[in-house]
């Protein structure tokens, strides 16, 4: 009998979630779920996380190292940063066009809108102080924090991955630098280390369906609590602006990335996404691209030919400055809530959330929810205050799951056109 791929069982583990968190919901079931259903996706996301830090470090040392001269480190870092940027100016641009044309925040009705603000206002205030201790950074305090100063504190969370990617590609440039011999010690440890960290990828992928399952049906439990009803009035007030976003998001996907494929590569699009669609659904389901990983790494040298020189440099980067999803939702949420308080964002305040969303987007960290924090100060860039955002708030899991779904997208589409257009992508015979 033919083994069931893992994309499969992902999507059964997920559609019985959602099943189970809508019963459950319905039922009552709200402090069961919490309990003892809960765990098991705590534990899936903890043991992604637990190697994600691992798997970064030691996938770029490798990959540096092996681009054998400053030169080719240069060139390919040089194509991954210019192609990550251009995808998420385009994302924005597509999100703002979106909002403008059907204008969701004139669509709320006020009674929601006040109910709205009261019911998230608490979580609403934490985001902004958070937001606001990241505002008050000086203008060169981004490239400062790239440095640590302790590594191993460093390494301690997943939100110091920038300062990991940092060490890594360090540590990799002084291997390229000292004699062959002296390298080689070192360079062998960690390629056997990185190996190591893909066989225990595949090990806890065995856990992705239940883990899948366990994520979703928590999801819905909170949202929902023990009350469908409150989904439902939630979808309904919030309808358009979820359309908006979720609208700007697949048009990037399928046509900013397809013209990506297209232009770098004759990677089919029916063999991109076949390839993809594993760590596709785990971002889903995780909301976190840097639990993601592992898993796209594996799907992009795998199932689309990705050579592992090219794969261990640009996937850890884009799982670290490539959000396009992430941004896009930015643009729309901050016209959206301008739009619901009624006011009125010109040229020139639209242009600047192009650029803060496109700057904040490389700094925002690869976890679930990151993405609010660094929304505020877009809103605050532009003048729209802040505390909007617990306009949003009730929705906002909901959309986090597809935005991250296409930053790891993203991240695979980059990969591949970085690989042909340096001769080490080997595309797939089609099925």
């Amino acid at each position: 009998m033919k083994k069931l791929p893992l994309h499969w069982k992902i999507i059964i583990g997920l559609t019985l979630g959602l099943i189970y968190g809508v019963i459950g919901a319905s039922a009552g079931w709200g402090a069961f779920t919490t309990d003892w259903i809960a765990p098991f996706g705590i534990i899936f996301m903890r043991l992604l996380k637990l190697i994600a830090v691992p798997l970064v470090l030691a996938s770029l040392i490798t990959g540096v190292a092996s681009l054998s001269d400053l030169k080719k480190l240069s060139r390919i870092g040089g194509k991954t940063i210019s192609i990550y940027i251009a995808t998420t100016a385009i994302s924005v641009s597509i999100g703002l066009v979106i909002v403008n044309g059907l204008n969701p925040g004139d669509k709320v009705p006020e009674q929601m809108k006040i109910k709205l603000q009261q019911t998230y206002e608490q979580d609403a205030t934490s985001r902004t102080g958070s937001a606001q201790a990241v505002k008050d950074r000086g203008p060169l305090q981004a490239i400062v924090d790239m440095v640590p100063s302790n590594f191993f504190d460093s390494a301690s969370s997943n939100r110091n991955m920038l300062q990991v990617v940092f060490v890594a590609i360090f540590l990799g440039i002084g291997l390229i630098q000292v004699p062959k011999e002296k390298a080689k010690p070192v360079l062998d440890f960690f390629e056997g280390f990185n190996d190591i960290i893909i066989k225990l990828v595949d090990i806890i992928m065995l856990m992705a369906p239940y883990g899948v399952f366990a994520l979703i049906a928590q999801t819905i439990n909170k949202v929902a609590g023990d009350d469908l009803s409150q989904v439902m009035e939630l979808l309904g007030a919030l309808g358009y602006y979820m359309l908006a976003v979720i609208l700007g998001l697949i048009l990037h996907m399928l046509g900013t990335y397809t013209a990506v494929l297209k232009l770098f590569s004759k990677m089919p699009l029916k063999t991109f996404y076949k390839g993809i669609a594993p760590a596709q659904l785990l971002a889903f389901s995780t909301s976190s691209s840097g639990a993601t990983l592992p898993v796209t790494m594996e799907c992009c040298e795998e199932n689309l030919g990705v050579s592992e020189e090219v794969s261990s440099f640009v996937l850890p980067l884009g799982a670290t400055i490539n959000m396009d999803g992430t941004a896009l939702y930015q643009a729309v949420a901050a016209v959206f809530i301008a739009q619901t308080l009624g006011m009125e964002l010109n040229l020139g305040a639209q242009l600047t959330i192009i650029l803060t969303a496109v700057l904040a987007s490389i700094g925002t960290a690869a976890v679930p929810g990151a993405g609010i924090i660094m929304l505020v100060i877009i809103l605050e860039a532009v003048g729209v205050p802040s505390a909007g955002i617990a306009l949003i708030l009730g929705v906002d899991r909901i959309l986090d799951m597809i935005r991250t779904t296409v930053n790891v997208t993203g991240d695979a589409s980059v990969a591949i056109a970085v690989a042909s257009t340096e001769n080490q992508l080997v595309i797939p015979k089609q099925s």
